[in-house]
């Protein structure tokens, strides 16, 4: 098995960002996954005591399909996030600082419009993953399984409607499903499968239309007598993992 494709999303809820490599630590994540997000100003997310809240408490795809058509660009080094809309709008701003949170902020409430709760604001917390998991994780999908969902429902289900950190090829379509307590050698890192991803209305949202077009989460139920796609892997001895990396069963 290898590596095809690698992925952070730097904002909940907002664009993948492809890349090469990551370094992971135990414990971990990938560096800069769900690190930012826009709390409803409902939430009651305290940013001097960060504790995990569900998905609905933020800006997310299962609320608020229209963000689907914002991309972002992060720069790690500068701090610098660019968020555009197809209308040409958008800001860029540090979102390191809190006078560049405040900015995005606000861009990002106006964006949402009426699905704004009270006055959002949006969090950095050094540490802190805005993860829909109350632990930290990386999640992985078997592109067969993909492949083999979409041949059963007879339509395309693009792969970013899944916001996965890996995909893998390799193994048979959803042998990922009995890894479930089983170690993986991840390129140079070793993680250790928690479960499988049951999926949410998020994956109703086309990622190239923000549009609800279809709902996989029926449809798996219907086609496999699940909801599953893809497992979350927790790492327990750190390391890097890249594009092209061999993936590898260790066992229990």
């Amino acid at each position: 098995m290898r590596i095809e494709f690698l992925y952070r999303y730097p904002v909940k809820g907002l664009s993948a960002e492809a890349i090469e490599m990551a370094e992971v630590e135990a414990g971990g994540a990938i560096p800069w996954d769900r690190a930012f997000a826009l709390a409803q100003g409902d939430a009651g997310f305290d940013p001097a005591a960060p504790a995990w809240r569900p998905k609905t408490n933020f800006m997310c795809q299962a609320r608020n399909a229209r963000i689907a058509a914002l991309s972002t660009v992060f720069d790690p080094r500068s701090g610098q996030l660019i968020v555009r809309a197809p209308d040409g709008t958008g800001v860029s701003a540090n979102a390191l600082t809190e006078a560049g949170r405040a900015e995005i902020g606000a861009f990002l409430t106006g964006w949402l419009g009426e699905e704004a709760r009270g006055t959002p604001r949006f969090h950095h917390v050094p540490g802190h993953m805005f993860s829909d998991q109350q632990s930290k994780v990386v999640s992985l999908i078997n592109i067969a399984s993909l492949r083999d969902y979409e041949a059963k429902v007879g339509a395309r289900r693009h792969r970013r409607r899944f916001r996965a950190n890996v995909w893998f090829s390799g193994a048979p379509a959803w042998a990922e499903r009995d890894w479930v307590g089983q170690t993986l050698q991840l390129g140079g890192a070793t993680v250790r499968v928690a479960k499988g991803i049951v999926r949410c209305p998020a994956t109703q949202v086309n990622p190239e239309t923000a549009q609800r077009d279809a709902d996989p989460v029926a449809e798996l139920r219907a086609l496999y007598g699940h909801t599953e796609l893809g497992i979350h892997a927790e790492v327990i001895e750190g390391g890097r993992f890249a594009m092209g990396d061999a993936i590898e069963i260790l066992g229990d």
